[in-house]
């Protein structure tokens, strides 16, 4: 009977317990807008700043709608940006991004659907601009996977959240590019911007 007692017990307190993973996606989203625009320059067009909206309990909007609750704002997750391993990372792709963009300015390498760059034409590269773009784009790809898992380390995120990351960072890397450059969509075709 205790056995049974203990066990009901057990049972009860064990179902009240909730895990809450969390990912913090919107954090991550402006993260990775933020480095996209710091390694890259500033995008091709930005989108409008929503309307600030009035905290003032006594603000026309609350007397009219005759809301006698306050609105909860919740405060949203920060991501770690600012470790020695991020920055270097940031550098790194900052620095290779001038050698990189006359290469995609002429069509020869191209943001991938993944986020990743891709050589997608050798036309009118000599033997050396052959070498020098593939090394180019092995290196930048290497520094993105890199920058992914350290952001996920920075912030205690388990390794499974890479990809989640990974996914993040590929659509701002696709929406800040320049028009002309070229991009990959969820099929494998290439467009231009």
């Amino acid at each position: 009977m205790l056995r049974r007692t203990l066990f009901v017990i057990t049972l009860i307190v064990s179902a009240c317990v909730t895990v809450n993973i969390y990912f913090p996606a919107a954090a991550v989203e402006r993260a990775a807008d933020q480095i996209v625009k710091e390694t890259w320059g500033e995008p091709s067009k930005s989108a409008p700043a929503p309307a600030p909206q009035s905290k003032n309990r006594f603000s026309p909007w609350r007397l009219a709608s005759l809301s006698l609750v306050g609105v909860a704002h919740a405060q949203e997750a920060d991501i770690n940006l600012s470790n020695p391993a991020i920055r270097a990372i940031k550098d790194s792709i900052k620095l290779r991004s001038e050698a990189i963009k006359p290469f995609m300015d002429r069509g020869n390498i191209g943001i991938g659907a993944d986020g990743l760059l891709a050589i997608r034409a050798i036309d009118g590269l000599n033997l050396k601009e052959r070498a020098e773009t593939k090394q180019l784009v092995d290196a930048e790809n290497r520094d993105r996977e890199n920058l992914y898992a350290e952001i996920a380390k920075a912030n205690n995120m388990a390794k499974d959240s890479i990809p989640k990351i990974k996914a993040i960072f590929a659509r701002s890397w696709l929406e800040q590019t320049r028009p002309g450059w070229w991009l990959q969509d969820s099929q494998g075709n290439w467009k231009r911007k």
